[in-house]
């Protein structure tokens, strides 16, 4: 039986969401699902999963009430196909109420049989004719704003406490936004890179900051120059991390956990020679691939764990570390749904372990870069209150914090969220 058109990219958006619910990562899960697709359908399986993940508080506010046994009593599986529904219905004009509420009830019989069909068909029915319903006030306000914008409570009322409530709603309204995709110059400068687009007839427009060029494709395979290397596609946040570094031109650096490589590459067109680092080989390869591509020749890869550094002290070691990723929600809509505070507090404690081992390897009177893409102080100024903060000279006042940590708000500077602090080892 031949399958209803607008079928295959909604059964891909529902296979990402599945697997999200797995605890895959959603670029991984959209990797994987969409390959066989037309790129009209990429690209609607990719809005609908990430649409249900970014709004999936709202959409359960919404279905609930329309459920007379309760939004608890429905199977995860047809969870997700009822959200992928209502968030055609409620958040896409431009997918008609019939279609969202048809391909829905295909899917359904396809995973449930005719009774799932039936009841996906009820529902969604249901709520085309009553609308979208007024949710109920709450008395909290980051109970309001976590329901409002689809996070958990708890981080909600960790920002609401770290930046007050106009900045905390200004972040939870980043974080629904699409992100952009943003290049930065590899083996082109940012003038010729400009011009070579030009040429092409590509639409483009200045970053934040001077920080790049943000495209008006979503592939970067599609843009001129990828692969001759002329570009890597990397947030205005971590481009910023090597103006803000301004290592001297003949510094040996460490970058030591290093993949996927932008930063490697923007580095390595500024100093003598640096070592990326990366503990795991699947990784390490793609590190590889990426310097390959875009490098300039000074970057060089091996394998090896962060915190047994295998370098001699050099002149500048960077720490990249892993974080709670707090700061790049809106890149990756499925982590907010992923983070605890246990996850946190652990990784506070590999953080730390890793910055100490890191400033091991720093020769005197070297730095000692630490960053992240988190907006915790846990993560950021906690981390390095007791070393030394320094900040780079003419470098912009409004991406530093009182203590000159670089410390980048989606929310305040349209890029995002991250951290760094220059920490240089005393002879």
């Amino acid at each position: 039986m031949r399958e209803a058109a607008g079928t295959p990219p909604r059964r891909a958006a529902l296979e990402i969401l599945a697997q999200v619910r797995q605890g895959r990562a959603f670029d991984a899960a959209l990797t994987g699902s969409v390959e066989a697709l037309t790129d009209p359908d990429r690209r609607l399986a990719h809005e609908l999963a990430a649409g249900v993940l970014r709004q999936r508080s709202l959409l359960d506010q919404q279905l609930g009430p329309l459920i007379s046994r309760g939004w608890s009593s429905v199977a995860a599986e047809l969870q997700d196909i009822l959200r992928l529904g209502a968030y055609q219905i409620l958040a896409l004009e431009r997918v008609p109420a019939h279609a969202a509420v048809d391909t829905s009830v295909a899917l359904a019989r396809q995973t449930g049989g005719p009774g799932a069909a039936g009841f996906v068909n009820a529902v969604l029915r249901r709520l085309t004719r009553v609308g979208p319903g007024v949710a109920r006030p709450q008395d909290d306000p980051a109970e309001r704003l976590a329901a409002e914008h689809s996070h958990p409570v708890w981080l909600v009322h960790r920002w609401i406490d770290a930046f007050g409530l106009a900045q905390a709603e200004g972040l939870l309204r980043w974080n629904n936004t699409r992100p952009r995709l943003v290049a930065q110059p590899a083996r082109l400068s940012l003038v010729q890179l400009a011009d070579e687009w030009r040429s092409a007839g590509l639409q483009f427009e200045p970053a934040p900051y001077g920080a790049g060029l943000i495209a008006s494709l979503s592939r970067p395979t599609e843009l001129p120059g990828y692969r001759a290397g002329h570009f890597i596609i990397q947030d205005p946040a971590q481009a910023l991390l090597a103006g803000f570094i301004d290592p001297p031109a003949d510094a040996i650096v460490y970058d030591a956990c290093a993949a996927p490589g932008g930063k490697t590459v923007t580095l390595g067109r500024r100093v003598e020679r640096i070592v990326g680092g990366e503990i795991k080989r699947l990784r390490a390869r793609r590190l590889a691939d990426n310097l390959r591509r875009a490098g300039s020749g000074h970057e060089h890869v091996v394998v090896a764990d962060a915190r047994r550094p295998p370098v001699r002290p050099v002149d500048v070691v960077l720490v990249d570390a892993p974080c709670l990723g707090t700061g790049t929600i809106a890149r990756h809509p499925d982590a907010r749904w992923r983070m605890t505070p246990e996850a946190l507090n652990h990784i506070v404690a590999l953080q730390r372990e890793l910055l100490e081992s890191a400033a091991g390897a720093v020769a005197p009177g070297g730095l000692l870069v630490y960053s992240t893409c988190s907006v915790e102080p846990e993560e950021n100024r906690d981390q390095v209150e007791s070393f030394l903060r320094e900040a780079a000279p003419a470098f912009p006042s409004a991406l530093l914090s009182s203590e000159g940590d670089l410390q980048i708000l989606p929310q305040l500077h349209g890029m995002d969220g991250a951290y760094a602090a220059r920490l240089r080892r005393s002879a």
